[in-house]
């Protein structure tokens, strides 16, 4: 019997004082920027997409796996599931987004469209905007709640029936991740520079977003172990995901590269330009990107032995958690503020955001036990080796 997690009184006190601080610190940097909404709009942006996209990518990493019978995964399970349920707070911020949508979005002031927006103004206005991301979060949200009701059924239940509804679970939720992780993601990020478009950027946002999300697991598995949970977890585990924190990070690279080379050589100005606005006016924060996302986890996690160890890996997670908000930032920043800004007001609404994120966490992961026991995979996952 594996010992269920207590959100003590000492984390959660920590945690409040967490979030009070980033308030505190966010409504200061609010007061100080009154003049200039679309900095204060595009922070909320950021940090709620960020958080919530972590969250989906989380309940994504389960889903892949219970549709691929994967044994290994359930040993982590519980913590990308109770990292899901933060899917419906985020949206209340993803929703606080619409308010502020004329501070974002140029092609929301529909008395100021150029030709090429008026053509793009049956699907880019504010109503069809509005509803997307209505249906975005509440489908999101269902399907998360879905399956995690689904998963704690099995823990008092161990007939197979619970298992295979998971998997018809997963089954609808790829589908319809599969569509909205895109198109979110050309909504919420790339509309900002609404007269450039790129036919990966769907792909690109949510590799960021994965990688992130898999970060965040290895973090708070550190955690977890530091305070006397998880146990369990070898060096396998470990392993399998530090493969997953490496081979994703060369994926993302991959997709920066073959954005960035394809308008290079095109040398098209409307295409150009996006790249322009980020080197001119963003130099340090655009070459940065490419180091803490692709080089600082090549080097640490090139090495076999690395992925297997936890301190190697909670190291190449910080970088990569720190890179991909970064990657956010940089994806929405240049087009609705113009220049870049770092503060009170972005370290404020971070650890505001942050700080209810991870005490949404702790609440879910406390309501279930650390490992799904009944699972019919979770023997596997102390039976194998990872022989690459």
């Amino acid at each position: 019997m594996y010992k269920s997690f207590e959100f003590s009184k000492k984390i959660k006190s920590f945690l409040i004082a967490t979030i009070v601080i980033g308030a505190v610190l966010a409504v200061a940097g609010v007061a100080m920027n009154l003049d200039h909404t679309h900095r204060i709009w595009a922070n909320v942006l950021l940090n709620g997409f960020y958080f919530t996209a972590i969250a989906m990518s989380a309940a994504f990493f389960v889903i892949v796996h219970v549709l691929g019978e994967s044994g290994w995964h359930t040993a982590v399970q519980r913590i990308p599931e109770a990292l899901s349920m933060y899917v419906p707070i985020g949206g209340v911020f993803m929703l606080l987004v619409l308010v502020g949508m004329h501070d974002i979005y140029h092609w929301s002031h529909t008395e100021h469209l150029d030709e090429i927006l008026q053509g793009k103004a049956p699907y880019l206005n504010p109503m069809f905007f509005s509803i997307r991301t209505v249906a975005y979060i509440v489908i999101w949200s269902l399907l998360v709640i879905w399956f995690r009701k689904t998963s704690l059924k099995t823990d008092s239940n161990d007939d197979i029936r619970l298992f295979n509804k998971q998997r018809s679970i997963a089954g609808i939720f790829i589908v319809i991740f599969a569509v909205t992780s895109s198109t979110s993601a050309w909504d919420w990020i790339m509309s900002i520079d609404a007269h450039w478009f790129s036919t990966l950027f769907g792909w690109y946002i949510f590799v960021s977003t994965f990688v992130a999300a898999v970060s965040v697991i290895i973090i708070l598995l550190f955690v977890l172990r530091r305070m006397g949970y998880m146990e369990h977890i070898n060096d396998e585990h470990l392993h399998d995901l530090g493969k997953y924190l490496f081979g994703f990070s060369i994926f993302w690279a991959y997709l920066w590269v073959s954005q960035y080379l394809l308008i290079w050589y095109s040398n098209i100005p409307e295409e150009t330009i996006y790249y322009v606005k980020r080197i001119q006016d963003f130099e340090g924060v655009f070459y940065a990107n490419v180091i803490i996302n692709f080089l600082a986890p090549f080097l640490i996690l090139m090495a076999r032995g690395t992925k297997r160890r936890l301190n190697w890996l909670i190291a190449a997670s910080v970088i990569v958690f720190i890179g991909h908000w970064i990657d956010m930032y940089l994806a929405i920043m240049p087009g609705s503020i113009g220049h870049a800004d770092f503060g009170i007001l972005e370290i404020g609404m971070t650890v505001f955001v942050a700080g209810i994120f991870l005490f949404v966490f702790f609440t879910n992961f406390a309501k279930a036990p650390v490992v799904p026991e009944n699972h019919p995979f979770f023997k596997e996952s102390f039976d194998y080796d990872n022989i690459r």
